[in-house]
């Protein structure tokens, strides 16, 4: 390790102050941040003095998402061989196949996100931050497997762009940069992502196999053949780390106890969720108003949403309170939007979202609530003391 360190410095000099490639010195130091501990800290301000940092923090995450990207690499190729062969399916079979499908997504979301990154921390002269260690994972994996390369990196390259860079970076940006990607892929390129076709994949003696997710056949009126715990354990159709609620959980769990994701935000959004598909359980107009409350909890992306997505600390409400309002609308929506809008039965991506403007005016409300209250406190002791 000393020898790297030293190959490092050494690599640095012509990047340093007043040297002839400064100007690059960002993505230069981007390669000491990857491999060490970051050696800037917080000089001047109110500050905690704390051993986290952004890149042990994104880290975590990454660590949470490897269970759910694990099965849905195995996943991926359990679906495709299961269809065309029927039968039972080897594990490794199924798992090199998916990973020849997914990680190229991988690869693509990091080449082209970083790339933007590096670009515009030259162009403005600061450090390339941490942050889209997670994005670039998260991209591929809310994303339909069949979906093409380019639009991946399409949908990046707006994420990075629109999402972030024009507010400023990492921890400006008032919308979610992944779910912004899939929103971008949604709405231009609606026939990959409606939810009916998730997997197509070429083989010398089939042109392609199709599978439509739950959610989609239960928007057009068609049965469902899979048991509750199936949908639980994840061995069905669906995006690439969003089918498995027992691996989600697991990442679930890790967030918490490391605190790096809300427990509140989670809990709201069960809640919120819950309550509306029970309600809508006694209705029961349609096959989506009829399908049981907790099957909605396990299907779809709503898992994946309410733990990865719905908790980013930069786009969520920021106080206690506003984080229970937050992630029970954010589960209203969600089944509001699967219920009565049939051309899209997925709902979490849209409710995070919206729920993502208006996490701001939550806080906002939430803070003058509590002034008010210390006011009326403080007016009362006042009395109190004069009589």
């Amino acid at each position: 390790m000393k020898f790297l360190r030293t190959k490092i410095d050494q690599l640095k000099k012509p990047f340093g102050k007043g040297e002839k490639w400064e100007k690059f010195a960002p993505a230069i130091n981007a390669l000491d941040t990857f491999l060490y501990v970051p050696n800037h800290v917080t000089k001047r301000g109110a500050h905690i003095r704390d051993a986290v940092d952004l890149k042990r923090t994104m880290i975590t995450v990454v660590v949470a998402l490897l269970p759910a990207l694990i099965y849905g690499i195995y996943n991926t190729g359990y679906q495709y061989l299961y269809q065309v062969n029927g039968g039972e399916v080897a594990f490794m079979e199924a798992f090199l196949h998916g990973l020849g499908k997914i990680l190229p997504m991988i690869v693509v979301s990091y080449g082209v996100g970083l790339a933007i990154e590096f670009a515009f921390a030259v162009y403005r002269g600061h450090e390339v931050n941490e942050g889209f260690l997670v994005t670039g994972l998260l991209v591929p994996m809310i994303m339909p497997v069949d979906i093409p390369l380019w639009m991946v990196g399409l949908s990046v390259a707006f994420a990075v762009l629109i999402g972030k860079e024009a507010f400023g970076g990492t921890g400006m940006n008032i919308l979610n940069p992944a779910l912004l990607a899939r929103a971008f892929a949604f709405f231009a390129y609606p026939t990959y992502m409606s939810g009916n076709k998730v997997w197509v994949s070429e083989a010398s003696h089939i042109d392609a196999v199709s599978g439509e997710t739950i959610l989609g056949s239960l928007a057009t009126g068609h049965d469902v053949h899979f048991s509750m715990m199936d949908m639980f354990y994840g061995a069905i159709p669906g995006s690439i780390g969003e089918t498995s609620t027992l691996c989600i959980l697991v990442g679930a769990l890790i967030l918490i106890a490391t605190g790096v994701g809300s427990w509140r935000i989670m809990l709201g959004g069960l809640i919120g969720a819950s309550l509306t598909g029970l309600l809508f359980n006694l209705w029961g107009a349609n096959a989506l108003m009829s399908f049981p409350w907790y099957g909605h909890l396990i299907v779809g992306g709503f898992a994946f949403g309410i733990v990865f997505m719905a908790t980013d600390p930069v786009s969520a409400a920021q106080t206690n309170k506003g984080k229970w309002i937050y992630g029970i609308l954010i589960g209203f929506f969600c089944l509001m939007i699967r219920l009565f809008n049939p051309a899209y039965p997925e709902g979490v991506m849209l409710g995070i979202l919206l729920m993502n403007v208006f996490a701001p005016t939550i806080d906002f409300y939430v803070v003058e609530a509590n002034i008010k209250r210390r006011k009326k406190r403080l007016e009362a002791s006042k009395k109190l003391k004069t009589a």
